[in-house]
């Protein structure tokens, strides 16, 4: 298959590696210094026992337009860039061309191709104008859940740190050809990926750790093993973990795993910085509304109180203003003569 990768961060560029070397016709579209880097010495992955994979047979473009029509397109920006990206992903598609978005939090077409409450409802801290579902049709989708952890650590160069499942689905839950064809070419990359008939239960379950997790992270500088380990911070992550327990099930969604086993697992992944404090740290604006402001959103709809998840939401918005405004001085700051 001809597959693009529009963003080659740390989970993009992890799945165009292993996908290149599995012997896929693989482009990837980026910008900047890792650009250049992938372009100059292709894309390299360091797994956690030092060992590396390279991959050299891939294209690095800078735009959708110049990677030109995929069979499958793997979306792998950050949630908050999507909007802006829309208009141009129809560049990559053909009649049947697949899409497969590996944002964290809720997706923009959680209640498209619905059969459960609210369907058709549009999650407006997602796509707020429509803008997404215009450009990205829902039938082209293929929901899946991203479970491989990981950081970029020099342009071109991305650490593996933990992970290796990528869970597929249909919107409806239904068993297709395509869900299977896309299933096994990530499984031929060295990849678990199961298709699963209820894609949305699997996306609450990971969820539930980022919407907690990744912002009390990002506020406090901490890693999972130290906001697990702190009674005050694992009370907090269990109180929000509650509020967006209650929502997902009034939709629909199940829990198939409890709610402190569920922050074990993110104890054990150790002193990880998620994705969210690697973004504070490097300055960059930072996920709320997919994580955060997207599960305050549907307690509105459902009738479900989030005064924990609200606190927190209240702090990271203060928090991404606090860093924008801080970016903006670092930019107009006048050059010493």
């Amino acid at each position: 298959m001809n597959i693009g990768i529009v963003g080659a961060g740390a989970i993009g560029g992890m799945l165009a590696v292993r996908l290149a070397l599995s012997g896929q016709n693989v482009t990837v579209v980026d910008v900047g210094a890792h650009l250049e880097a992938i372009k100059a010495r292709g894309l390299k992955v360091v797994r956690a026992d030092g060992s590396e994979e390279i991959a050299t047979n891939l294209r690095a473009v800078a735009s959708c337009t110049e990677a030109g029509v995929q069979d499958l397109v793997f979306l792998a920006v950050k949630a908050n860039h999507v909007e802006a990206l829309a208009p141009a992903m129809p560049a990559l598609f053909h009649q049947d061309t697949m899409v497969v978005p590996i944002q964290n939090g809720l997706p923009w077409w959680y209640f498209q191709n619905f059969n459960g409450p609210h369907q058709g409802y549009r999650l407006k801290t997602a796509d707020p104008k429509g803008v997404i579902e215009t450009n990205i049709e829902s039938r082209r989708i293929i929901g899946s859940v991203v479970y491989p952890a990981g950081e970029i650590i020099a342009p071109g160069v991305i650490k593996h740190v933990e992970g290796d499942r990528y869970p597929i689905g249909e919107l409806d839950g239904a068993n297709t050809e395509r869900a299977k064809k896309v299933s096994e070419a990530l499984v031929a990359a060295s990849f678990k990926s199961p298709i699963l008939d209820d894609i949305r239960s699997e996306i609450w379950l990971k969820l539930w750790g980022n919407m907690s997790f990744n912002p009390i992270s990002a506020l406090t500088h901490a890693t999972l093993v130290d906001i697990c380990q702190e009674p005050a911070t694992r009370a907090l992550a269990a109180d929000m973990m509650r509020e967006a327990q209650t929502i997902g099930e009034k939709l629909g969604a199940t829990f198939r795993v409890p709610l402190e086993k569920r922050i074990a697992g993110a104890e054990k992944v150790g002193k990880h910085k998620t994705s969210t404090l690697q973004d504070v740290e490097a300055g960059r604006r930072i996920e709320i509304d997919a994580l955060i402001g997207s599960v305050i959103e549907l307690g509105e709809l459902t009738g479900v109180a989030t005064p924990a998840i609200r606190s927190v939401h209240a702090l990271m918005k203060l928090l991404d203003k606090t860093l924008a405004g801080e970016h903006a001085r670092v930019v107009l700051q006048p050059v010493a003569a």
